[in-house]
């Protein structure tokens, strides 16, 4: 794993371990559960995008991962009890997560010579799952079939990463556009409920 994304890594899985304990402080779940959410929230995406690309699962390979989730989720427990936090505050770190895990899984893809399509396509499960997996446990419709968009600012953003390195772009000026792209995206999705049209049956 290159300095890089395992920044990216880093950062993406304290920020959805964040997010994972403030979606379940509102089912007044107690710490051990918590924590048992803010690892799923953490690592699911990436788990299940290397077992797809038939890699080491990444925290297997480097116990850190689990100590930054383990931190984050105990420092945002205790925080959520010292300080008033809005009942929506995870969205934020959701998001963070959401970009960083989308940029970190593209990147991954792209290094192993998947496709450009399949390396989107890595992007988007890494961004996305541990969201979907969070919301199940927390017995919450997941954010991702909410409306506003999710996945589509995901795959759009991996998708740009993609085009931008492939026209000679550095990775890391790549990542950081796209990252910061798809946090705006999603931020302003919330912000003015940006969403795509649902399926309804005529009559």
């Amino acid at each position: 794993m290159t300095t890089t994304n395992l920044i990216l890594m880093q950062a993406a899985v304290a920020a959805s371990a964040a997010s994972g304990v403030l979606e379940a402080g509102k089912k007044k779940i107690d710490l051990f559960g918590m924590l048992i959410i803010a690892f799923a929230a953490a690592l699911g995406g990436g788990s299940i995008r290397d077992i797809l690309l038939d890699r080491t699962v990444f925290w297997v390979r480097d116990q850190d991962f689990l100590f930054i989730a383990l931190g984050s989720g105990l420092f945002t427990f205790f925080l959520a009890r010292w300080t008033r936090v809005s009942r929506q505050a995870f969205l934020i770190p959701d998001a963070a997560g959401l970009a960083l895990f989308t940029v970190a899984g593209t990147n991954v893809a792209l290094s192993l010579s998947a496709p450009w399509f399949v390396a989107s396509f890595m992007g988007v499960i890494t961004g996305v799952m541990g969201g979907v997996l969070r919301d199940v446990l927390c017995n919450e419709e997941p954010v991702v079939f909410r409306g506003t968009l999710y996945a589509t600012v995901s795959w759009v953003g991996a998708l740009v990463m993609i085009i931008l390195m492939r026209n000679g772009l550095d990775a890391v000026y790549a990542a950081a556009i796209t990252g910061i792209g798809i946090f705006v995206m999603r931020m302003a999705a919330i912000r003015w409920d940006i969403n795509l049209p649902v399926f309804r049956f005529k009559g």
